[in-house]
């Protein structure tokens, strides 16, 4: 969720709490108001029928046509004793008049004449709908909520949008971001200072990553080069001193190891090598590369190579693709993506390429379970101990896929792994006959 719309869903949430406890203060005071008005007015007339009452005279009508009534009764001095002397209460009350029951404000009071004979009087008046009243806040409530809340909105999207210019400007400049390239100028003359430090921290680190970035190229790029001469002056060694008559089968055996692991030391310096230069995309020259003329090629030696497996191989071609590819690094994207399919299956097993519009898909059978998709492109990776693997194949493919922006998925389907390749939208022709 972006910024700005959290910061309005933020603003909703408390604006709407607090407008619910306003609404809900704001009903309790106008009805204490009404109440302590109501109860004034039933207060002096019940004072006014006492008076009349006590001095004999004649009382006014219980139903007058006013709003106003009454009634006395007659209580005994043990209920006047353990009742209050005045009391008010809420209820329901016909009206006689309008022959119907309404709402009404209740005041009781006891008093005592002449004779000490006790009395209860009973005014009543006829109050508001309480129910009404509550629709009513609530509904101009909920009006003035949606009002206000749009309006606040409304300026707050318009305030922040403009407060936010350097964030959203610092955003883009790190989108555009890359270690490969030349760390663009980053300008933010907000006049605020936060922002100002933020812009400041962001090209620290902007120049400080993209110095180590460079370093570490360099160091494994000279490191591959300097291990090279050492690691082929001891390959060299090693053959000679195999050709000596007099080594026994024992030697000859732990010679023959001993150049093994330096050839795998010499394969890896060459991956690495080769990870840095397409890294620092040092390979600008590209050509139309057919890529089923290419994959005919590849699986021609490596069906070859691996025949000893007996494995079942199947490609099917469903359209003809062509890109725009260095032709060197298109050998090398394809055949690891080939080799991966052989070293790590089991004999008699399966391989399959299908080729689509769009997509090359290579799949094949193996022992082990599906992959970790976080980690299958991760430098030195291995789920299985296969030594013919150096860890890097996938690590390789996936720095010439992002090269070329060209999107790999992985999935395990039917208990195989399968790898898919789609090429970036450019014209193929498939094999029903139509131009897509």
């Amino acid at each position: 969720m972006k910024l700005l719309h959290r910061i309005n869903l933020n603003i909703s949430i408390a604006l709407l709490i607090l407008f619910a406890c306003w609404g809900t203060i704001f009903y309790y005071l106008i009805i204490d108001e009404i109440n302590d008005e109501t109860d004034d007015s039933l207060e002096h007339y019940s004072e006014y029928i006492i008076t009349q009452a006590l001095a004999g005279e004649k009382l006014p009508e219980k139903e007058s046509g006013t709003n106003n009534s009454y009634y006395i009764t007659e209580i005994t001095a043990e209920y006047a004793k353990n009742n209050p002397s005045v009391r008010y209460l809420d209820d329901n009350i016909y009206i006689q008049s309008r022959m119907e029951k309404e709402p009404a404000r209740i005041y009781k009071t006891i008093f005592r004449n002449s004779e000490n004979r006790y009395f209860e009087l009973t005014v009543m008046i006829p109050s508001i709908e309480k129910e009404d009243l509550k629709k009513t806040i609530l509904f101009w409530i909920v009006i003035l909520y949606v009002i206000l809340l749009l309006v606040i909105i409304l300026i707050n999207s318009t305030v922040l949008r403009y407060s936010l210019r350097p964030l959203y400007t610092m955003v883009n400049w790190l989108d555009k971001l890359t270690l490969k390239k030349e760390t663009p100028p980053l300008h933010i003359n907000s006049g605020i200072f936060e922002f100002g430090k933020l812009s400041e921290a962001l090209l620290r680190s902007a120049y400080r990553n993209a110095k180590m970035y460079e370093q570490q190229s360099r160091f494994i790029g000279h490191a591959s080069h300097e291990l090279q001469t050492p690691v082929a002056i001891a390959l060299n060694r090693l053959e000679i001193l195999a050709d000596e008559p007099d080594l026994t089968e024992s030697q000859l055996s732990q010679i023959i190891k001993t150049k093994d692991s330096l050839a795998n030391i010499a394969k890896l310096n060459k991956t690495l090598l080769l990870l840095t230069k397409i890294e620092n995309n040092r390979f600008p020259e590209n050509k139309e590369i057919d890529l089923n003329r290419l994959l005919k090629s590849l699986t021609d030696d490596f069906n070859e190579a691996y025949a000893h497996l007996e494995i079942n191989f199947i490609m099917e071609e469903h359209a003809d693709l062509k890109m725009m590819m260095n032709e060197m690094l298109a050998s090398v994207l394809f055949s690891n993506l080939i080799k991966n399919a052989y070293i790590h299956n089991y004999p008699k097993g399966r391989v399959t390429i299908s080729v689509m519009p769009g997509s090359i898909t290579f799949g094949n059978t193996s022992e082990h379970g599906a992959l970790n998709p976080e980690y299958i492109y991760q430098h030195f990776y291995k789920k299985s101990k296969n030594e013919a693997s150096s860890g890097l194949g996938l690590s390789l493919v996936k720095s010439i896929c992002r090269l070329y922006k060209i999107k790999i998925v992985y999935t395990f389907e039917n208990e195989m792994h399968h790898f898919s390749i789609q090429i970036p939208d450019v014209p193929v022709v498939r094999h029903d006959g139509f131009t897509s």
